[in-house]
């Protein structure tokens, strides 16, 4: 299967090792406006390289575009790319706004193409564990959840692109470094009703925030706290998610939430739970995400079926954060449309065990 990406900035990079790493697929072409950015893909994958997109989409040997720009150029990209009738990979946010991800999601059904967005932490090997703990239900009833992002992120970081950190192209700490959280978060509790947030900007010259905390009702009545900042001293503290239900506690954490810090449940003997424990423990990165992304993408186009984080639930992740901002901006509790939780939300009945996963 042949693959381009789109924007060769720094998470071109793990594309297309990524793509490289699988059997089958061929980096074929790059396009970026800045020439020099593209030698490297030239130079070690063979790549072709354009400066103009449309004369790139007009190869017919290219079967995903993956997305590698600005966020807020995400959109426009996307619908040229689907007229195309390629399939497409958008790196996270799926867009900046809710109607740029509704004309991405409109465009690849119109095109009768597959949409996957980048959310790679689904993918790793305790977020998987968490997966099966939920779906069995063995925490029972579940009470409320903690999610935290506590990341340093210095100056230069933003400095390095002038998107970087601005509302229009890029947004702060939740909608760039908290959105994985948020996307797990979602999928683990299911749909959110209702959100309240405050945010700051305290020790970056950037527009968006680089602190904010928030509070989500769920459909189910449980809530959740969301702290998220990029100005922990002197390095990444913690990324994590602690759930707490009526039969137990698990709390996946770490400075990159890799691991399985707490786990406690009703039934639950000491064999299971230090199974659980440590078969996270002995390969906590397992395959990398963006080529577990990649190898999905190409199983839905073959299987004909949705990817595992589909255009819909990159859209509910985006809205999410939205609600945050609004909320913040405004200082009052928002109100979200109740809709299906994640865990219904499969046009294909396939329950997220039954997915292909590859570790």
């Amino acid at each position: 299967m042949n693959f381009a990406i789109v924007g060769c900035g720094f998470i071109a990079k793990k594309h297309a090792n990524a793509i490289r790493n699988i059997e089958g697929a061929n980096l074929i072409a790059v396009c970026d406006r800045v020439p020099e950015l593209m030698e490297p893909y030239v130079d070690e994958y063979g790549a072709t390289p354009y400066t103009e997109l449309e004369e790139m989409l007009m190869n017919h040997k290219i079967e995903v575009v993956c997305i590698c720009t600005p966020s807020g150029t995400h959109a426009a990209i996307a619908e040229l790319a689907a007229q195309y009738g390629k399939h497409l990979i958008v790196e996270k946010p799926i867009a900046m706004t809710l109607e740029e991800a509704d004309r991405i999601i409109s465009a690849s059904e119109d095109n009768d193409i597959k949409l996957a967005v980048v959310h790679p932490n689904r993918f790793r090997p305790v977020v998987l564990k968490l997966n099966e703990i939920m779906e069995k239900k063995l925490l029972g009833s579940i009470s409320h959840a903690l999610c935290l992002v506590n990341w340093n992120r210095g100056q230069e970081y933003y400095d390095q692109s002038p998107w970087r950190g601005t509302k229009e192209h890029d947004g702060g700490v939740l909608m760039n470094q908290a959105i994985h959280n948020l996307d797990l978060l979602l999928s683990f509790m299911g749909s959110p009703t209702e959100v309240f947030s405050m945010e700051e900007t305290r020790f970056h010259d950037i527009e968006a925030e680089d602190i904010s905390t928030g509070i989500i009702r769920f459909e189910s009545g449980a809530l959740a706290t969301v702290q998220a900042s990029t100005n922990v001293y002197p390095k990444n503290y913690e990324e994590s998610i602690t759930i707490f239900g009526e039969k137990g506690t698990v709390k996946i954490g770490g400075p990159n939430a890799l691991y399985m810090e707490t786990l406690v449940v009703e039934g639950l003997d000491d064999t299971e739970t230090e199974s659980y424990i440590n078969e996270v423990k002995a390969d906590p990165l397992g395959m990398p995400g963006h080529e577990q992304i990649i190898r999905d993408m190409i199983d839905a186009i073959k299987e004909d079926r949705q990817p595992v984080v589909s255009g819909k639930e990159g859209k509910q992740a985006l809205e999410l954060v939205l609600a945050f901002y609004e909320s913040a901006e405004k200082n009052k509790p928002i109100t979200l449309c109740k809709g299906d939780t994640l865990h219904d939300d499969n046009p294909n009945n396939i329950t997220r065990t039954d997915r292909k996963i590859y570790i």
